[in-house]
Formats: structure tokens, sequence, C-alpha cells
């Protein structure tokens, strides 16, 4: 049972709580920054919100804060964007850094990078304004998944039955990316994978299946019903649950990733085989997310959670800038 103690919030400082931002998942940032800023508060923290929608960079560095928890999703948050602001500032963050936050945003570019290291993903193709749809389909299979490669929270994406779907698809999922994301559909059970950690210190936290209604688990049974039923520990054997969390283990490193993220996964009903999907740098905290949920599996609270998770901010590329702070 893990539980904060006066010295866990020793040093902590002024901490901002940034919520909200500009992309298309900007409701949901709100619910996950509220739930983190009031979690931090009841544990005695100095914690204060920051909307960087509504607030300019010179208003972040002006409150000097000392640390900063992200509690942002999708573009100008989870992108890298954001996170390069903060290292020039000298403000220590939690998650990943530039270049795993701008990776791990790029579904394109984290399949890529999976791919090298030895981690199974489902087979791809980009889509661009000239690409032979006719082709894809043929290459991929149908059915199949199409999606824009920089959104999350399912926006934007379709399942492809039949081949003449295939152009409506592509042209809802390229209203927010230029080049779109085709994917090869895996039959089977879906699960999630929350990471804790940096380096050889990163671990995975209990696997958690999903069963969505008819299996859609899409952005209103993903945050705003309760149609959706969620197994932490996920019903898998041993082998097959360390086997997963190995996979996830492997793919958030050759990331690069740090502090905290969160990996999809589906497990083909034919075999078992896993296939990871993506990886979320700054995860929802809302009374749906999946973090929290596997952490309590541990017998780790939310609140517990969000300090844990807040102690492990830092810069990634230079140092503190107390100049900055004073």
């Amino acid at each position: 049972m893990s539980t904060t103690t006066p010295s866990d919030i020793e040093g902590l400082g002024k901490v901002g709580v940034l919520l909200g931002g500009r992309s298309a998942e900007r409701e949901i940032s709100l619910i996950s920054g509220n739930g983190v800023l009031q979690a931090l508060r009841s544990k005695g923290i100095d914690a204060h919100p920051f909307d960087p929608a509504e607030r300019s960079l010179a208003e972040l560095a002006a409150e000097k804060f000392d640390r900063v928890f992200i509690a942002l999703h999708g573009r100008y948050g989870e992108d890298g964007t954001l996170q390069g602001a903060l290292e020039l500032l000298g403000i220590p963050y939690t998650g990943s850094g530039v270049m795993a936050s701008s990776v791990g945003m790029d579904k394109i570019a984290t399949k890529i990078i999976w791919l090298a290291h030895g981690v199974p993903t489902p087979k791809y193709a980009t889509i661009g304004p000239d690409t032979d749809l006719d082709a894809v389909a043929a290459e991929l299979g149908l059915p199949l998944i199409v999606k824009p490669p920089l959104e999350g929270s399912t926006i934007g994406i379709t399942k492809v039955t039949e081949a003449a779907q295939l152009r409506a698809a592509v042209d809802l999922a390229r209203q927010f990316d230029k080049v779109v994301l085709a994917e090869q559909f895996i039959q089977g059970r879906e699960f999630s994978v929350p990471v804790l950690g940096t380096g050889a210190q990163a671990r995975a936290l209990p696997v958690i299946e999903i069963v969505a209604p008819e299996g859609n688990y899409d952005y209103q049974n993903k945050y705003f019903t309760d149609d959706t039923k969620y197994h932490c520990p996920a019903p898998l054997d041993e082998a097959t649950t360390r086997a997963i969390q190995a996979h996830v283990e492997n793919a958030y490193r050759a990331l690069g990733c740090e502090g905290w993220s969160r990996i999809d996964v589906l497990l083909r009903a034919s075999d078992n085989a896993p296939f990871l999907l993506e990886v979320n740098t700054s995860p929802g905290m809302t009374t749906h997310s999946l973090v929290p949920m596997a952490a309590r599996a541990e017998g780790t609270s939310y609140e517990d959670l969000c300090v844990q998770i807040l102690r492990s901010a830092s810069l990634k590329t230079g140092q503190a800038n107390p100049a900055a702070r004073a």
C-alpha cells in the first residue's frame, strides 16, 4: 500500500498543473487536470492551474513554478512543443522529453521505431493525396483501420469493412492530418498497459482489459459512459501477462519515454499474439482513466499516484534555471 508522507512533498515548491490547451482533446484535459490539481492540493502541495490556451508562455514564466505537472493531451501539450518551451524556461516537467513526446504523438514514426526494435505492431500504410487506395486495401486486407496519425482519443478513426468506404474514411482522417495512417485490423481482445519510471527503472503496471459495447471503444465509451467494462488485472495466464508487459517495456524504452506513459495492445484471437498500437505519453487522469486504475490494483491511490508522477518531474536536455524563478 502506497501512502504519501511529508517527506514525499518536501521540496516540491510551487507547482503548476497544465490543463486544457488547444487540442481536440481539450475537454478531457480539463477533467484530467482538475482531478490532478485537487489531488495534489489534498496532499498539501502548493498547486495552481495553468491553461496554455488562455495564458501565454510569458505568463507561464512569470508564475515562477518550481515544477509542472503536464495534464495536457494531444497537440501543443503532448507532442513535444510545450516540452521544448519548458526546457527553454528551465522548468522541470512530468513525462517524456521533446523527442519522445514528438515521436510518440506520431503513430507512423512510432511504428517505424518499434519495428526496428522488434516490437510487434500491426502492418500499416501511409496514405497521401496520390496513394492508390485499392492497393492499400489489397495489401492490408479488409477490414482495416484508418486514422489520423497525430490525434488521440479515437478522434477521426474509421473501421473500414468494404473498399467503397475507404475514400470517406480517408477524407475524415484528413480533416485532422495531411497524411493518413491505414492499419491492419487485428481481431481480438483489447488491453492497455501503463508504465512508470525511466530507463532501466521503467516497469509496466498491471495489464487492463477493455471490454467496450460491441467492441467500440470510442470517445464516448472511453470517457462519458459506464457501459465499458475494465478488468484489472486482466484475466490472462501469467506467461501471457509477462509477455505483454515485456513488449510494452521494450516499446517504452525504444522511444525514450520517461516518467510515465500508457501503451495500447491488441491480443489476436486466433493465436494470442500481441500487437502494440500506440503510446500515450500524457495519459488521461479522469475517473475513467486507466493509469489510476492500474495503480489502484497495486495499492496506490489516485492522490499518491499524482504525487509520485510529480516527483519525477525533470528537465531532459538542460538544468533548472533558478534565475527564471527568482
